[in-house]
Protein backbone atom coordinates (compact mmCIF):
# COMPACT_ATOMS: atom_id res chain seq x y z
CA UNK A 1 0.00 0.00 0.00
CA UNK A 2 1.79 3.16 -1.20
CA UNK A 3 1.46 6.75 -0.03
CA UNK A 4 1.75 9.66 -2.43
CA UNK A 5 3.21 12.79 -0.86
CA UNK A 6 3.51 16.16 -2.57
CA UNK A 7 5.64 18.67 -0.70
CA UNK A 8 8.85 20.62 -0.51
CA UNK A 9 12.40 19.30 -0.69
CA UNK A 10 14.57 22.02 0.75
CA UNK A 11 17.87 23.00 2.27
CA UNK A 12 17.71 24.37 5.82
CA UNK A 13 20.09 26.33 8.01
CA UNK A 14 18.98 26.11 11.63
CA UNK A 15 20.16 27.64 14.90
CA UNK A 16 18.96 26.32 18.26
CA UNK A 17 20.26 26.61 21.84
CA UNK A 18 21.97 23.25 21.23
CA UNK A 19 23.94 24.19 18.13
CA UNK A 20 23.47 24.87 14.45
CA UNK A 21 23.30 23.07 11.13
CA UNK A 22 24.10 24.62 7.75
CA UNK A 23 22.31 23.72 4.51
CA UNK A 24 21.02 20.35 5.69
CA UNK A 25 18.24 18.53 3.86
CA UNK A 26 14.73 19.43 4.93
CA UNK A 27 11.29 20.35 3.65
CA UNK A 28 7.85 18.86 4.27
CA UNK A 29 8.29 16.11 1.68
CA UNK A 30 11.59 14.96 3.17
CA UNK A 31 10.45 14.87 6.81
CA UNK A 32 7.17 13.18 5.89
CA UNK A 33 8.91 10.56 3.76
CA UNK A 34 11.60 9.87 6.37
CA UNK A 35 8.92 9.07 8.95
CA UNK A 36 6.26 7.37 6.80
CA UNK A 37 8.71 5.12 4.94
CA UNK A 38 9.48 3.30 8.18
CA UNK A 39 5.87 2.09 8.13
CA UNK A 40 4.84 1.97 4.46
CA UNK A 41 6.22 2.59 0.92
CA UNK A 42 6.19 6.24 -0.14
CA UNK A 43 6.10 8.01 -3.50
CA UNK A 44 7.44 11.58 -3.41
CA UNK A 45 6.55 14.35 -5.86
CA UNK A 46 8.62 17.52 -5.50
CA UNK A 47 11.15 19.75 -7.23
CA UNK A 48 14.80 20.58 -6.52
CA UNK A 49 17.31 22.88 -8.15
CA UNK A 50 20.53 21.88 -9.85
CA UNK A 51 22.41 22.80 -6.65
CA UNK A 52 20.68 20.14 -4.54
CA UNK A 53 22.85 17.37 -3.04
CA UNK A 54 20.57 14.63 -4.36
CA UNK A 55 22.86 11.92 -3.04
CA UNK A 56 21.75 12.89 0.47
CA UNK A 57 18.30 11.52 -0.35
CA UNK A 58 19.69 8.09 -1.16
CA UNK A 59 18.87 6.79 2.32
CA UNK A 60 15.20 7.42 1.51
CA UNK A 61 15.51 5.57 -1.78
CA UNK A 62 17.25 2.69 -0.03
CA UNK A 63 14.30 2.51 2.35
CA UNK A 64 11.78 2.23 -0.48
CA UNK A 65 10.85 5.85 -1.16
CA UNK A 66 10.18 6.26 -4.89
CA UNK A 67 11.95 9.46 -5.96
CA UNK A 68 11.04 9.25 -9.65
CA UNK A 69 8.50 12.04 -9.13
CA UNK A 70 11.15 14.50 -7.90
CA UNK A 71 11.89 16.95 -10.73
CA UNK A 72 15.31 18.53 -11.18
CA UNK A 73 15.05 22.06 -12.51
CA UNK A 74 17.67 24.61 -13.46
CA UNK A 75 18.13 27.11 -10.66
CA UNK A 76 18.41 27.32 -6.89
CA UNK A 77 16.67 24.90 -4.54
CA UNK A 78 14.22 26.06 -1.88
CA UNK A 79 16.22 27.42 1.06
CA UNK A 80 15.08 28.36 4.57
CA UNK A 81 17.06 29.66 7.53
CA UNK A 82 15.73 30.10 11.05
CA UNK A 83 16.69 30.64 14.68
CA UNK A 84 14.82 29.13 17.63
CA UNK A 85 14.29 30.81 21.00
CA UNK A 86 15.78 29.42 24.20
CA UNK A 87 12.56 27.61 25.09
CA UNK A 88 12.22 26.27 21.50
CA UNK A 89 8.56 27.36 21.39
CA UNK A 90 9.11 30.17 18.90
CA UNK A 91 11.44 30.87 16.02
CA UNK A 92 12.49 33.70 13.76
CA UNK A 93 12.81 33.16 10.04
CA UNK A 94 16.12 34.65 8.98
CA UNK A 95 15.86 33.98 5.27
CA UNK A 96 13.57 32.29 2.76
CA UNK A 97 14.44 31.76 -0.90
CA UNK A 98 11.85 29.81 -2.86
CA UNK A 99 14.08 29.20 -5.87
CA UNK A 100 12.62 26.62 -8.27
CA UNK A 101 9.91 25.80 -5.71
CA UNK A 102 8.31 29.15 -6.54
CA UNK A 103 7.35 27.84 -10.00
CA UNK A 104 6.53 24.31 -8.86
CA UNK A 105 3.65 22.68 -10.74
CA UNK A 106 3.22 19.16 -9.33
CA UNK A 107 3.01 16.47 -12.00
CA UNK A 108 2.02 13.09 -10.63
CA UNK A 109 3.62 10.27 -12.66
CA UNK A 110 1.12 7.88 -14.24
CA UNK A 111 2.50 5.04 -12.11
CA UNK A 112 1.70 7.01 -8.94
CA UNK A 113 -1.90 7.93 -9.73
CA UNK A 114 -3.31 4.78 -8.15
CA UNK A 115 -1.98 5.70 -4.69
CA UNK A 116 -4.64 4.93 -2.08
CA UNK A 117 -3.33 7.44 0.47
CA UNK A 118 -2.44 10.98 -0.59
CA UNK A 119 -0.73 13.54 1.63
CA UNK A 120 -0.78 17.13 0.40
CA UNK A 121 2.11 18.93 2.03
CA UNK A 122 1.99 22.62 2.83
CA UNK A 123 1.85 24.22 -0.64
CA UNK A 124 -0.56 26.53 -2.45
CA UNK A 125 -4.11 25.09 -2.17
CA UNK A 126 -4.55 25.67 -5.91
CA UNK A 127 -1.67 23.24 -6.50
CA UNK A 128 -3.00 20.84 -3.87
CA UNK A 129 -6.32 20.67 -5.74
CA UNK A 130 -4.48 20.01 -9.01
CA UNK A 131 -2.82 17.02 -7.36
CA UNK A 132 -6.17 15.66 -6.17
CA UNK A 133 -7.45 15.90 -9.75
CA UNK A 134 -4.50 13.79 -10.97
CA UNK A 135 -5.05 10.77 -8.69
CA UNK A 136 -7.61 8.00 -9.18
CA UNK A 137 -10.05 7.15 -6.41
CA UNK A 138 -7.82 7.48 -3.34
CA UNK A 139 -8.98 5.91 -0.09
CA UNK A 140 -8.04 9.06 1.81
CA UNK A 141 -6.72 12.54 1.05
CA UNK A 142 -4.90 14.16 3.96
CA UNK A 143 -3.99 17.83 3.73
CA UNK A 144 -1.73 20.24 5.61
CA UNK A 145 -1.94 24.01 5.34
CA UNK A 146 -0.77 27.16 7.15
CA UNK A 147 -1.81 30.69 8.06
CA UNK A 148 -0.17 32.12 4.91
CA UNK A 149 -2.64 30.23 2.70
CA UNK A 150 -5.55 30.82 5.08
CA UNK A 151 -4.96 34.56 4.71
CA UNK A 152 -3.93 34.77 1.08
CA UNK A 153 -5.79 31.92 -0.66
CA UNK A 154 -8.81 31.38 1.55
CA UNK A 155 -11.30 30.84 -1.28
CA UNK A 156 -9.11 28.20 -2.94
CA UNK A 157 -8.50 26.51 0.42
CA UNK A 158 -12.21 26.29 1.23
CA UNK A 159 -12.81 24.79 -2.22
CA UNK A 160 -10.04 22.26 -1.60
CA UNK A 161 -11.64 21.20 1.69
CA UNK A 162 -14.52 19.66 -0.29
CA UNK A 163 -12.02 17.07 -1.59
CA UNK A 164 -10.14 16.42 1.67
CA UNK A 165 -10.86 13.62 4.14
CA UNK A 166 -8.49 14.70 6.93
CA UNK A 167 -7.17 18.22 7.52
CA UNK A 168 -4.06 18.77 9.65
CA UNK A 169 -3.54 22.20 11.19
CA UNK A 170 -2.16 23.65 14.41
CA UNK A 171 -4.51 25.21 16.94
CA UNK A 172 -3.88 28.78 15.79
CA UNK A 173 -4.57 27.85 12.16
CA UNK A 174 -7.78 26.00 13.05
CA UNK A 175 -9.09 29.05 14.89
CA UNK A 176 -8.05 31.40 12.08
CA UNK A 177 -9.62 29.27 9.36
CA UNK A 178 -12.93 28.84 11.16
CA UNK A 179 -13.10 32.24 12.83
CA UNK A 180 -13.81 30.44 16.09
CA UNK A 181 -11.71 30.65 19.25
CA UNK A 182 -13.10 27.41 20.66
CA UNK A 183 -11.29 24.44 19.08
CA UNK A 184 -14.34 22.17 19.19
CA UNK A 185 -16.39 24.75 17.30
CA UNK A 186 -13.49 25.38 14.90
CA UNK A 187 -13.17 21.67 14.11
CA UNK A 188 -16.93 21.40 13.56
CA UNK A 189 -16.82 24.36 11.16
CA UNK A 190 -14.05 22.67 9.16
CA UNK A 191 -15.88 19.33 9.10
CA UNK A 192 -18.99 21.04 7.73
CA UNK A 193 -16.91 22.04 4.70
CA UNK A 194 -15.65 18.60 3.78
CA UNK A 195 -13.12 16.82 5.96
CA UNK A 196 -14.49 13.97 8.05
CA UNK A 197 -11.65 14.34 10.53
CA UNK A 198 -9.55 17.25 11.73
CA UNK A 199 -6.19 16.80 13.44
CA UNK A 200 -5.15 19.81 15.51
CA UNK A 201 -1.45 19.80 16.32
CA UNK A 202 -0.36 21.49 19.54
CA UNK A 203 3.42 21.11 19.32
CA UNK A 204 5.05 19.74 22.45
CA UNK A 205 1.60 19.50 24.03
CA UNK A 206 0.42 16.79 21.63
CA UNK A 207 -2.46 16.68 19.16
CA UNK A 208 -6.25 16.27 19.09
CA UNK A 209 -8.27 14.20 16.63
CA UNK A 210 -11.80 15.46 15.99
CA UNK A 211 -14.04 12.93 14.24
CA UNK A 212 -17.78 12.65 13.57
CA UNK A 213 -18.28 10.53 16.67
CA UNK A 214 -15.06 10.75 18.65
CA UNK A 215 -12.49 13.12 20.10
CA UNK A 216 -9.09 11.68 20.93
CA UNK A 217 -6.08 13.38 22.49
CA UNK A 218 -2.50 12.16 22.34
CA UNK A 219 0.17 13.93 24.41
CA UNK A 220 3.62 14.93 23.26
CA UNK A 221 6.25 12.40 24.26
CA UNK A 222 8.34 13.72 27.20
CA UNK A 223 11.97 14.25 26.17
CA UNK A 224 14.94 15.44 28.20
CA UNK A 225 16.61 17.16 25.24
CA UNK A 226 15.16 18.66 22.06
CA UNK A 227 17.77 19.54 19.47
CA UNK A 228 15.69 20.88 16.58
CA UNK A 229 11.87 21.16 16.26
CA UNK A 230 12.06 21.76 12.50
CA UNK A 231 9.92 19.27 10.60
CA UNK A 232 8.29 17.73 13.67
CA UNK A 233 4.80 18.43 12.31
CA UNK A 234 5.62 16.81 8.97
CA UNK A 235 7.12 13.80 10.78
CA UNK A 236 3.90 13.60 12.81
CA UNK A 237 1.95 13.51 9.55
CA UNK A 238 4.30 10.82 8.23
CA UNK A 239 3.68 8.62 11.25
CA UNK A 240 -0.06 9.24 11.14
CA UNK A 241 -0.55 8.53 7.43
CA UNK A 242 2.08 5.79 7.45
CA UNK A 243 0.14 3.82 10.03
CA UNK A 244 -3.21 4.27 8.27
CA UNK A 245 -1.70 3.08 4.98
CA UNK A 246 0.11 0.16 6.61
CA UNK A 247 -3.16 -1.24 7.97
CA UNK A 248 -5.27 0.20 5.12
CA UNK A 249 -7.99 1.20 7.55
CA UNK A 250 -9.62 4.35 8.85
CA UNK A 251 -11.67 2.72 11.56
CA UNK A 252 -11.82 4.67 14.86
CA UNK A 253 -9.30 2.46 16.66
CA UNK A 254 -6.84 2.69 13.76
CA UNK A 255 -7.18 6.48 13.67
CA UNK A 256 -6.37 6.58 17.38
CA UNK A 257 -3.32 4.39 16.86
CA UNK A 258 -2.30 6.60 13.93
CA UNK A 259 -2.32 9.59 16.29
CA UNK A 260 0.08 7.74 18.58
CA UNK A 261 2.39 6.83 15.70
CA UNK A 262 2.29 10.46 14.62
CA UNK A 263 3.33 11.68 18.05
CA UNK A 264 6.04 9.01 18.21
CA UNK A 265 7.56 10.06 14.88
CA UNK A 266 7.35 13.72 15.83
CA UNK A 267 9.26 12.96 19.03
CA UNK A 268 12.06 11.25 17.10
CA UNK A 269 12.29 14.15 14.64
CA UNK A 270 13.27 16.68 17.32
CA UNK A 271 16.10 14.55 18.71
CA UNK A 272 18.56 15.64 16.01
CA UNK A 273 19.07 18.22 13.29
CA UNK A 274 17.50 17.60 9.90
CA UNK A 275 16.26 14.00 9.43
CA UNK A 276 19.38 12.47 10.97
CA UNK A 277 17.47 10.59 13.68
CA UNK A 278 15.48 8.72 11.06
CA UNK A 279 18.55 7.38 9.30
CA UNK A 280 19.26 4.83 12.02
CA UNK A 281 15.79 4.54 13.56
CA UNK A 282 14.59 0.94 13.86
CA UNK A 283 11.18 -0.69 14.03
CA UNK A 284 12.04 -1.92 17.53
CA UNK A 285 12.66 1.65 18.73
CA UNK A 286 9.38 2.81 17.23
CA UNK A 287 7.42 -0.01 18.84
CA UNK A 288 9.11 0.59 22.18
CA UNK A 289 7.98 4.22 22.18
CA UNK A 290 4.47 3.27 21.03
CA UNK A 291 4.22 0.88 23.98
CA UNK A 292 5.53 3.62 26.26
CA UNK A 293 2.67 5.82 25.09
CA UNK A 294 0.27 3.04 25.94
CA UNK A 295 1.78 2.76 29.39
CA UNK A 296 1.66 6.52 29.98
CA UNK A 297 -1.94 7.00 28.92
CA UNK A 298 -3.78 3.80 29.92
CA UNK A 299 -5.69 3.63 33.19
CA UNK A 300 -8.47 1.65 34.80
CA UNK A 301 -11.40 3.20 36.53
CA UNK A 302 -13.41 1.29 39.09
CA UNK A 303 -16.92 2.53 39.68
CA UNK A 304 -17.89 2.78 43.33
CA UNK A 305 -21.56 2.36 44.02
CA UNK A 306 -22.99 4.83 46.47
CA UNK A 307 -24.94 3.61 49.46
CA UNK A 308 -27.77 5.95 48.65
Amino acid sequence: MSILVVGSVALDSVETPFGSAERVIGGSGVFFSAAASLLCPVRLVAVVGDDYPFEKLEFLSDRGVDLSGVERAEGESFFWAGRYSDDMNSRDTLETRLGVFGDFKPRVPDAHRDSRYVFLGNVDPVLQLEVVEQVRNPASVICDTMNYWIEGSREALVELLKHVDILMVNDEEARQLAGEHNLLKAASWIQDRGPTHVVVKKGEHGAILFGPDQIFFVPGFPLEVIFDPTGAGDAFAGGFVGHLASVDSQEPDDLRRAMVYGSVMGSFAVESFSVDRFRSLTEAEILQRVLKFQEMTAFEHQLVESDG
